[in-house]
């Protein structure tokens, strides 16, 4: 007997705002949209397919009353796949992202921000085909 890890849910004000800003930055469409609940995810999961092998999890928004209030226990990495970190937060930030500091301290190589919501996320390394992307963050 195993599970499946089919969807990661999100606890927000604003579904339908914050499940924008996902598809924006991970390419993923809505495939499931109820009253205070949005789901997106790269594909439509279907019970046979994933009873058959793991495959990508999917993202639900749901609207609760309460707002942020600690630092998250889980957040998610994202990588760009065809340009630098660098670019890619500015794509972020543009999209409604902020920077955030959350004790990361000096030497990183990742950038840790947070979505329109605060909830935080880091950009990790690029998985870019130029090798000279590869480069930690400012260096």
């Amino acid at each position: 007997m195993t599970s499946r890890f089919t969807e990661l849910t999100v606890d927000c004000g604003d579904p339908e705002r914050l499940a924008a800003f996902w598809c924006e930055v991970l390419d993923f469409k809505v495939i499931d949209r109820a009253e205070d609940k949005v789901e997106i995810g790269s594909w439509v999961p279907t019970v046979e397919e994933v009873r058959a092998r793991q495959m990508p999890p999917t993202l639900v928004f749901i609207r609760v009353p309460e707002g942020k209030t600690a630092k998250n226990r889980l957040h998610l990495d994202v990588s760009p796949i065809d340009g630098s970190t660098e670019d890619e937060v500015t794509r972020l930030l543009a999209l409604g992202a902020t920077t955030t500091d959350v004790g990361q301290g000096p030497g990183r190589t990742w950038v840790v921000m947070a979505d329109p919501e605060g909830n935080e996320f880091d950009v990790v390394r690029t998985l870019a085909p130029d090798d000279r992307l590869q480069k930690p963050l400012g260096g």
